[in-house]
Protein backbone atom coordinates (compact mmCIF):
# COMPACT_ATOMS: atom_id res chain seq x y z
CA UNK A 1 0.00 0.00 0.00
CA UNK A 2 1.55 3.19 -0.62
CA UNK A 3 1.89 6.32 1.66
CA UNK A 4 -0.91 8.37 0.43
CA UNK A 5 -3.20 5.99 0.31
CA UNK A 6 -2.16 4.41 4.09
CA UNK A 7 -2.67 7.55 5.23
CA UNK A 8 -5.96 7.71 4.01
CA UNK A 9 -6.48 4.18 5.47
CA UNK A 10 -5.78 5.10 8.70
CA UNK A 11 -7.76 8.57 9.05
CA UNK A 12 -10.82 6.45 7.81
CA UNK A 13 -10.23 3.03 10.52
CA UNK A 14 -11.21 3.92 14.29
CA UNK A 15 -8.11 1.98 15.99
CA UNK A 16 -8.69 0.72 19.40
CA UNK A 17 -8.49 4.34 21.06
CA UNK A 18 -5.83 3.07 24.04
CA UNK A 19 -3.69 1.27 21.18
CA UNK A 20 -3.67 4.01 19.26
CA UNK A 21 -2.90 6.73 21.73
CA UNK A 22 0.11 4.36 22.50
CA UNK A 23 1.28 3.60 19.20
CA UNK A 24 1.58 7.17 18.58
CA UNK A 25 2.73 8.68 22.24
CA UNK A 26 5.28 5.73 22.54
CA UNK A 27 7.80 7.13 20.23
CA UNK A 28 6.90 11.03 21.35
CA UNK A 29 7.47 10.04 24.74
CA UNK A 30 10.57 8.40 23.86
CA UNK A 31 11.63 10.80 21.73
CA UNK A 32 11.34 13.82 24.68
CA UNK A 33 12.80 11.35 27.03
CA UNK A 34 15.86 11.15 24.79
CA UNK A 35 16.12 15.28 24.79
CA UNK A 36 15.88 14.59 28.78
CA UNK A 37 18.71 12.01 28.75
CA UNK A 38 20.79 14.00 26.92
CA UNK A 39 20.62 17.07 28.98
CA UNK A 40 20.72 14.89 32.26
CA UNK A 41 23.77 13.07 30.67
CA UNK A 42 25.63 16.70 29.56
CA UNK A 43 24.87 18.06 33.39
CA UNK A 44 26.94 14.78 34.69
CA UNK A 45 29.52 14.77 32.92
CA UNK A 46 29.50 18.49 33.54
CA UNK A 47 29.78 18.08 37.20
CA UNK A 48 33.00 15.78 36.73
CA UNK A 49 35.21 19.00 35.47
CA UNK A 50 36.03 19.31 39.44
CA UNK A 51 34.91 19.76 42.59
CA UNK A 52 34.12 23.40 42.51
CA UNK A 53 29.90 23.97 42.49
CA UNK A 54 29.97 26.09 39.52
CA UNK A 55 30.11 24.38 36.50
CA UNK A 56 26.09 22.38 36.59
CA UNK A 57 25.12 26.30 37.16
CA UNK A 58 26.76 28.01 34.94
CA UNK A 59 25.37 25.37 32.06
CA UNK A 60 22.19 25.17 33.44
CA UNK A 61 22.44 29.34 32.87
CA UNK A 62 23.75 29.49 30.05
CA UNK A 63 21.94 26.81 28.42
CA UNK A 64 18.47 28.53 29.78
CA UNK A 65 19.90 32.03 28.48
CA UNK A 66 20.36 30.24 25.08
CA UNK A 67 16.85 28.74 24.96
CA UNK A 68 14.87 31.52 26.36
CA UNK A 69 14.40 33.61 22.91
CA UNK A 70 14.96 30.13 21.20
CA UNK A 71 11.53 29.28 23.04
CA UNK A 72 9.10 31.82 21.29
CA UNK A 73 9.97 30.27 17.91
CA UNK A 74 9.91 26.91 19.11
CA UNK A 75 6.46 27.35 20.77
CA UNK A 76 5.22 29.14 17.94
CA UNK A 77 6.18 25.78 15.68
CA UNK A 78 4.37 23.30 17.85
CA UNK A 79 1.17 24.27 16.42
CA UNK A 80 2.21 23.06 12.67
CA UNK A 81 1.54 19.51 14.39
CA UNK A 82 -2.30 20.89 14.79
CA UNK A 83 -2.63 21.75 11.16
CA UNK A 84 -0.91 18.88 9.87
CA UNK A 85 -2.99 15.86 12.04
CA UNK A 86 -6.53 18.00 11.36
CA UNK A 87 -5.56 18.11 7.47
CA UNK A 88 -5.03 14.47 7.83
CA UNK A 89 -8.33 13.55 9.84
CA UNK A 90 -9.98 15.25 6.91
CA UNK A 91 -8.56 13.37 4.25
CA UNK A 92 -6.15 16.37 3.05
CA UNK A 93 -2.50 14.82 3.83
CA UNK A 94 -1.44 16.45 0.89
CA UNK A 95 -1.53 19.88 2.44
CA UNK A 96 0.72 19.35 5.07
CA UNK A 97 4.17 19.44 3.61
CA UNK A 98 3.82 23.22 3.09
CA UNK A 99 3.26 23.78 7.06
CA UNK A 100 6.70 21.76 7.03
CA UNK A 101 7.99 24.62 4.97
CA UNK A 102 6.65 27.54 6.39
CA UNK A 103 7.92 26.17 9.92
CA UNK A 104 11.27 26.28 8.30
CA UNK A 105 10.83 29.72 6.40
CA UNK A 106 10.09 30.99 10.06
CA UNK A 107 13.12 29.42 11.90
CA UNK A 108 15.24 30.55 9.70
CA UNK A 109 14.09 33.64 9.60
CA UNK A 110 13.91 34.45 13.37
CA UNK A 111 17.53 33.00 13.56
CA UNK A 112 18.68 35.47 11.12
CA UNK A 113 17.21 38.67 12.41
CA UNK A 114 16.56 38.47 16.07
CA UNK A 115 19.09 35.27 17.42
CA UNK A 116 22.45 35.95 16.09
CA UNK A 117 21.90 39.45 16.92
CA UNK A 118 21.12 37.98 20.97
CA UNK A 119 23.93 35.80 21.33
CA UNK A 120 26.52 38.70 21.67
CA UNK A 121 24.03 40.37 24.39
CA UNK A 122 24.08 37.27 26.41
CA UNK A 123 26.95 38.33 28.84
CA UNK A 124 24.60 41.65 29.43
CA UNK A 125 21.92 39.46 30.44
CA UNK A 126 24.00 37.39 33.00
CA UNK A 127 24.96 40.27 34.29
CA UNK A 128 21.88 41.97 34.90
CA UNK A 129 20.90 38.73 36.37
CA UNK A 130 23.28 39.25 38.77
CA UNK A 131 24.70 35.49 38.34
CA UNK A 132 27.86 34.97 40.14
CA UNK A 133 30.54 36.00 38.02
CA UNK A 134 32.95 32.93 37.84
CA UNK A 135 29.48 31.43 36.91
CA UNK A 136 28.72 34.04 33.98
CA UNK A 137 31.94 33.51 31.95
CA UNK A 138 31.16 30.43 31.66
CA UNK A 139 27.51 30.14 30.90
CA UNK A 140 27.70 33.20 28.74
CA UNK A 141 30.88 31.03 26.21
CA UNK A 142 28.05 28.53 26.33
CA UNK A 143 25.05 30.07 25.85
CA UNK A 144 26.56 32.10 23.05
CA UNK A 145 27.57 28.70 21.32
CA UNK A 146 23.76 26.96 21.30
CA UNK A 147 22.14 30.16 20.31
CA UNK A 148 24.63 30.15 16.63
CA UNK A 149 23.57 26.49 16.36
CA UNK A 150 20.03 27.20 17.10
CA UNK A 151 18.69 27.07 13.38
CA UNK A 152 19.36 23.24 13.35
CA UNK A 153 16.81 23.49 16.57
CA UNK A 154 14.40 25.21 15.35
CA UNK A 155 14.51 23.00 11.84
CA UNK A 156 14.51 20.34 13.65
CA UNK A 157 11.19 21.27 15.68
CA UNK A 158 9.49 22.37 12.34
CA UNK A 159 10.03 18.77 10.94
CA UNK A 160 9.66 17.07 14.10
CA UNK A 161 5.55 18.70 14.32
CA UNK A 162 5.40 18.03 10.91
CA UNK A 163 6.09 13.80 11.16
CA UNK A 164 4.00 14.18 14.89
CA UNK A 165 0.73 15.58 12.91
CA UNK A 166 1.47 12.68 9.77
CA UNK A 167 1.25 10.14 12.60
CA UNK A 168 4.59 9.02 11.86
CA UNK A 169 6.73 9.86 15.06
CA UNK A 170 9.35 6.78 14.65
CA UNK A 171 11.09 8.90 11.95
CA UNK A 172 11.82 11.81 14.85
CA UNK A 173 12.54 9.17 17.64
CA UNK A 174 15.19 7.62 15.17
CA UNK A 175 16.95 10.88 14.73
CA UNK A 176 16.74 11.52 18.38
CA UNK A 177 18.18 8.40 19.63
CA UNK A 178 20.91 8.72 17.08
CA UNK A 179 21.77 12.25 17.98
CA UNK A 180 22.06 11.58 21.74
CA UNK A 181 24.55 9.04 21.35
CA UNK A 182 26.72 10.93 19.17
CA UNK A 183 26.25 13.90 21.58
CA UNK A 184 27.29 11.38 24.36
CA UNK A 185 30.23 10.81 23.19
CA UNK A 186 31.30 13.97 21.49
CA UNK A 187 30.38 15.92 25.17
CA UNK A 188 32.84 12.89 27.14
CA UNK A 189 35.56 13.76 24.76
CA UNK A 190 35.05 17.57 24.77
CA UNK A 191 34.29 18.28 28.11
CA UNK A 192 36.74 16.10 29.82
CA UNK A 193 39.39 15.63 27.14
CA UNK A 194 39.04 12.18 26.35
CA UNK A 195 39.00 10.06 23.46
CA UNK A 196 41.83 12.32 21.77
CA UNK A 197 39.43 14.98 22.06
CA UNK A 198 41.03 18.47 23.18
CA UNK A 199 39.31 19.08 26.89
CA UNK A 200 36.86 22.70 26.36
CA UNK A 201 35.33 21.88 29.61
CA UNK A 202 31.40 23.44 29.68
CA UNK A 203 32.22 25.12 26.37
CA UNK A 204 32.71 21.24 24.82
CA UNK A 205 29.35 20.33 26.04
CA UNK A 206 27.63 22.93 23.91
CA UNK A 207 29.89 21.78 20.96
CA UNK A 208 28.31 18.53 21.14
CA UNK A 209 25.11 19.52 21.44
CA UNK A 210 25.47 21.73 18.41
CA UNK A 211 26.97 18.67 15.96
CA UNK A 212 24.49 16.40 17.71
CA UNK A 213 21.96 18.47 16.19
CA UNK A 214 22.66 18.62 12.62
CA UNK A 215 22.44 15.40 12.42
CA UNK A 216 19.03 15.31 14.21
CA UNK A 217 17.81 17.54 11.56
CA UNK A 218 19.45 15.65 8.82
CA UNK A 219 17.42 12.40 9.63
CA UNK A 220 13.81 13.89 9.05
CA UNK A 221 14.85 16.61 6.42
CA UNK A 222 16.14 13.11 4.36
CA UNK A 223 12.68 11.64 5.21
CA UNK A 224 11.29 14.52 4.01
CA UNK A 225 12.72 15.32 1.07
CA UNK A 226 12.92 11.33 -0.12
CA UNK A 227 11.61 9.94 -3.06
CA UNK A 228 8.75 8.36 -1.43
CA UNK A 229 7.47 10.66 0.63
CA UNK A 230 7.89 13.50 -2.53
CA UNK A 231 6.21 10.98 -4.82
CA UNK A 232 2.67 10.94 -2.55
CA UNK A 233 2.78 14.47 -1.08
CA UNK A 234 5.11 15.83 -3.30
CA UNK A 235 7.21 17.46 -0.58
CA UNK A 236 10.02 18.90 -2.28
CA UNK A 237 7.55 21.32 -4.48
CA UNK A 238 5.59 22.68 -1.61
CA UNK A 239 8.62 25.54 -0.72
CA UNK A 240 7.31 27.30 -2.96
CA UNK A 241 3.83 27.97 -2.44
CA UNK A 242 3.30 27.84 1.83
CA UNK A 243 3.19 31.76 1.80
CA UNK A 244 -0.01 31.16 3.12
CA UNK A 245 0.85 28.42 5.71
CA UNK A 246 3.30 30.61 7.18
CA UNK A 247 0.73 33.62 7.82
CA UNK A 248 -1.62 30.84 9.80
CA UNK A 249 1.25 29.56 11.52
CA UNK A 250 1.82 32.58 13.13
CA UNK A 251 -1.77 33.98 13.33
CA UNK A 252 -2.43 30.53 15.37
CA UNK A 253 0.71 29.81 17.21
CA UNK A 254 2.23 32.82 18.31
CA UNK A 255 -0.03 32.77 21.62
CA UNK A 256 1.98 29.51 22.17
CA UNK A 257 5.29 31.18 21.21
CA UNK A 258 4.40 34.25 24.02
CA UNK A 259 3.56 31.38 26.18
CA UNK A 260 7.02 29.22 25.74
CA UNK A 261 8.80 32.40 25.45
CA UNK A 262 7.15 34.24 28.42
CA UNK A 263 7.54 30.97 30.63
CA UNK A 264 11.45 30.82 30.13
CA UNK A 265 11.46 34.43 30.69
CA UNK A 266 9.56 33.79 34.22
CA UNK A 267 12.12 30.47 34.69
CA UNK A 268 14.77 32.08 33.92
CA UNK A 269 14.06 34.71 35.97
CA UNK A 270 13.73 32.51 38.83
CA UNK A 271 16.62 30.07 38.24
CA UNK A 272 18.92 32.78 37.29
CA UNK A 273 18.10 35.58 39.84
CA UNK A 274 15.63 34.24 42.57
CA UNK A 275 17.40 30.84 43.19
CA UNK A 276 21.03 31.50 41.66
CA UNK A 277 21.50 35.30 43.44
CA UNK A 278 22.00 33.46 46.81
CA UNK A 279 24.87 31.84 45.73
CA UNK A 280 26.25 29.03 43.58
CA UNK A 281 25.32 26.39 46.35
CA UNK A 282 22.02 27.55 45.62
CA UNK A 283 22.41 27.93 41.49
CA UNK A 284 24.23 24.23 41.70
CA UNK A 285 21.34 22.95 43.89
CA UNK A 286 18.77 24.09 41.98
CA UNK A 287 19.68 23.11 38.66
CA UNK A 288 19.82 19.63 39.87
CA UNK A 289 16.41 19.86 41.07
CA UNK A 290 15.79 21.44 37.47
CA UNK A 291 16.99 18.61 35.55
CA UNK A 292 15.13 15.74 37.94
CA UNK A 293 12.15 17.80 37.14
CA UNK A 294 12.82 18.06 33.53
CA UNK A 295 12.77 13.63 33.68
CA UNK A 296 8.96 13.55 34.26
CA UNK A 297 8.38 16.74 32.07
CA UNK A 298 9.80 15.98 29.06
CA UNK A 299 7.74 12.38 28.38
CA UNK A 300 4.81 13.86 29.33
CA UNK A 301 5.22 16.89 27.26
CA UNK A 302 5.54 14.09 24.52
CA UNK A 303 2.51 12.62 26.09
CA UNK A 304 1.31 16.09 25.61
CA UNK A 305 2.21 16.40 21.54
CA UNK A 306 0.67 12.80 21.16
CA UNK A 307 -2.60 14.08 22.91
CA UNK A 308 -2.42 17.37 20.32
CA UNK A 309 -1.82 14.55 17.44
CA UNK A 310 -4.14 12.50 18.12
CA UNK A 311 -7.06 15.27 18.96
CA UNK A 312 -6.26 17.35 15.64
CA UNK A 313 -7.04 14.20 13.72
CA UNK A 314 -10.08 13.47 15.11
CA UNK A 315 -10.86 17.14 14.78
CA UNK A 316 -10.36 16.74 11.46
CA UNK A 317 -12.89 13.93 10.99
CA UNK A 318 -15.43 16.14 12.70
CA UNK A 319 -15.17 13.36 15.52
CA UNK A 320 -14.98 16.00 18.93
CA UNK A 321 -16.50 12.99 20.74
CA UNK A 322 -13.32 10.69 19.75
CA UNK A 323 -11.25 13.73 20.45
CA UNK A 324 -12.63 14.03 23.97
CA UNK A 325 -12.19 10.32 25.14
CA UNK A 326 -8.38 10.42 23.40
CA UNK A 327 -7.65 13.56 25.28
CA UNK A 328 -8.84 11.59 28.41
CA UNK A 329 -6.88 8.34 28.05
CA UNK A 330 -3.74 10.98 27.69
CA UNK A 331 -4.40 12.36 31.12
CA UNK A 332 -4.33 9.17 32.78
CA UNK A 333 -1.07 8.17 31.03
CA UNK A 334 0.35 11.15 31.94
CA UNK A 335 -1.01 11.44 36.09
CA UNK A 336 0.00 7.64 36.38
CA UNK A 337 3.73 8.61 35.04
CA UNK A 338 4.22 12.32 36.93
CA UNK A 339 2.46 10.78 40.06
CA UNK A 340 5.46 8.07 39.95
CA UNK A 341 8.23 10.24 39.62
CA UNK A 342 7.35 12.85 42.48
CA UNK A 343 7.10 9.36 44.65
CA UNK A 344 10.62 8.98 43.80
CA UNK A 345 11.85 12.68 44.24
CA UNK A 346 10.90 12.45 47.87
CA UNK A 347 11.87 8.95 48.65
CA UNK A 348 15.42 8.85 47.05
CA UNK A 349 15.98 12.75 47.18
CA UNK A 350 19.17 12.25 48.96
CA UNK A 351 20.46 9.97 46.16
CA UNK A 352 19.24 11.71 43.82
CA UNK A 353 21.13 15.09 44.32
CA UNK A 354 24.67 12.87 45.54
CA UNK A 355 24.87 11.71 41.39
CA UNK A 356 25.63 15.35 40.71
CA UNK A 357 28.09 15.34 43.11
CA UNK A 358 31.75 15.32 42.29
CA UNK A 359 33.56 12.80 44.88
CA UNK A 360 36.31 15.71 45.86
CA UNK A 361 33.71 18.14 46.62
CA UNK A 362 34.38 19.32 50.52
CA UNK A 363 32.00 17.61 52.95
CA UNK A 364 30.62 20.75 54.04
CA UNK A 365 29.49 22.07 50.43
CA UNK A 366 28.53 18.49 49.81
CA UNK A 367 25.63 18.28 52.86
CA UNK A 368 24.83 22.08 51.73
CA UNK A 369 23.86 20.65 48.55
CA UNK A 370 21.83 18.22 49.74
CA UNK A 371 19.97 20.09 52.05
CA UNK A 372 19.15 22.67 49.85
CA UNK A 373 18.52 20.51 46.36
CA UNK A 374 15.98 17.76 48.48
CA UNK A 375 14.36 20.84 49.16
CA UNK A 376 13.83 21.52 45.98
CA UNK A 377 13.00 18.30 44.64
CA UNK A 378 10.37 18.42 47.74
CA UNK A 379 8.69 21.07 46.21
CA UNK A 380 8.87 19.87 42.59
CA UNK A 381 7.09 16.38 43.78
CA UNK A 382 4.26 18.78 45.71
CA UNK A 383 2.88 20.03 41.44
CA UNK A 384 3.59 16.60 39.79
CA UNK A 385 0.09 16.26 39.20
CA UNK A 386 -0.70 19.22 38.11
CA UNK A 387 1.79 19.75 35.64
CA UNK A 388 0.40 16.11 34.20
CA UNK A 389 -3.33 18.09 34.01
CA UNK A 390 -1.81 20.83 32.35
CA UNK A 391 0.04 19.80 30.03
CA UNK A 392 -2.34 17.24 29.19
CA UNK A 393 -5.17 19.68 28.56
CA UNK A 394 -2.96 22.42 26.68
CA UNK A 395 -2.08 19.87 24.30
CA UNK A 396 -5.43 18.83 23.64
CA UNK A 397 -6.86 22.45 23.23
CA UNK A 398 -4.00 23.11 21.28
CA UNK A 399 -4.88 19.99 18.42
CA UNK A 400 -8.07 21.43 18.22
CA UNK A 401 -7.22 24.65 17.38
CA UNK A 402 -7.48 26.26 20.59
CA UNK A 403 -4.03 28.13 21.54
CA UNK A 404 -4.70 31.78 22.14
CA UNK A 405 -6.67 31.68 25.47
CA UNK A 406 -4.95 29.29 27.03
CA UNK A 407 -1.59 31.48 26.09
CA UNK A 408 -2.77 34.16 27.32
CA UNK A 409 -3.77 32.93 30.68
CA UNK A 410 -0.27 31.24 31.09
CA UNK A 411 1.67 34.33 30.75
CA UNK A 412 -0.61 36.33 32.69
CA UNK A 413 -0.66 33.53 35.78
CA UNK A 414 3.67 33.31 35.17
CA UNK A 415 4.13 36.99 35.91
CA UNK A 416 1.72 37.06 38.81
CA UNK A 417 2.55 33.95 40.58
CA UNK A 418 6.58 32.97 39.47
CA UNK A 419 7.35 36.47 39.26
CA UNK A 420 5.26 38.52 41.68
CA UNK A 421 5.00 35.61 44.05
CA UNK A 422 8.72 34.04 43.95
CA UNK A 423 9.84 38.17 44.50
CA UNK A 424 7.47 38.86 47.23
CA UNK A 425 8.39 35.35 49.57
CA UNK A 426 11.72 36.22 48.78
CA UNK A 427 11.20 39.60 50.40
CA UNK A 428 9.07 38.71 52.69
CA UNK A 429 10.21 35.04 53.98
CA UNK A 430 13.72 35.36 53.82
CA UNK A 431 14.51 32.76 56.41
CA UNK A 432 13.17 30.50 53.31
CA UNK A 433 15.82 31.56 51.46
CA UNK A 434 15.84 30.24 47.43
CA UNK A 435 12.70 27.69 48.90
CA UNK A 436 10.07 30.33 48.67
CA UNK A 437 10.73 31.12 44.76
CA UNK A 438 10.32 27.09 44.57
CA UNK A 439 6.67 27.13 46.16
CA UNK A 440 5.67 30.24 44.22
CA UNK A 441 6.26 28.19 41.21
CA UNK A 442 4.15 25.20 42.58
CA UNK A 443 1.48 27.30 42.74
CA UNK A 444 1.70 28.59 39.25
CA UNK A 445 1.50 25.37 37.84
CA UNK A 446 -1.39 24.11 40.14
CA UNK A 447 -3.50 27.70 39.04
CA UNK A 448 -2.65 26.72 35.79
CA UNK A 449 -3.84 23.35 35.25
CA UNK A 450 -7.43 23.92 37.43
CA UNK A 451 -8.15 26.88 34.30
CA UNK A 452 -7.11 24.40 31.68
CA UNK A 453 -9.06 21.59 33.01
CA UNK A 454 -11.56 23.75 33.09
CA UNK A 455 -11.68 25.40 29.93
CA UNK A 456 -11.70 21.55 28.55
CA UNK A 457 -14.48 20.06 30.42
CA UNK A 458 -16.42 23.80 29.31
CA UNK A 459 -16.17 21.88 25.68
CA UNK A 460 -15.78 25.14 23.90
CA UNK A 461 -12.94 23.49 21.93
CA UNK A 462 -15.33 20.93 19.94
CA UNK A 463 -16.79 23.54 17.36
CA UNK A 464 -13.00 24.50 16.41
CA UNK A 465 -11.57 23.56 13.31
CA UNK A 466 -8.33 24.65 10.88
CA UNK A 467 -9.01 22.75 7.94
CA UNK A 468 -9.20 25.39 5.11
CA UNK A 469 -12.60 24.92 3.18
CA UNK A 470 -11.34 25.58 -0.56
Amino acid sequence: MSTLATLEHDTTHDAAPLRELLRQAGPTVATMASYTLMTFVDKLIVSRIGPEPIYVGAQGNGGLASWVPMSIAAGTLTIIATFVSQNLGARKPERAPAYAWAGLWLGALFWAVLLVPYSFFIPDVLRVAQVDPAQASLAAEYGRILTIGSVLTLGTRALSQFFFGLHRPGVVLAAGVIANVVNLVLTYGLVLGRLGLPAWGVAGSAYGTVIAGAIELAIPLAVFLGPRLNAHLHTRAAWRRCRKEMVEIVRLGWAGGAMFGNEMICWGYFMVHLVSHFGPDHATAGWIAHQYMSLSFMPAVGISVACTSVVGRRMGMRRPDLAAHRAWLALGLALAYMVACGIVFVVFRRSLVLAFVDPDTPPETVERLVRLGSAFLIATAAFQAFDAIAMTTSGALRGAGDAVVPGVVSVVLSWLVIVGGGTALTLLAPNLESLGAWIAAAAYIMLLSVFLLARFIAGGWKRRTVVRTE
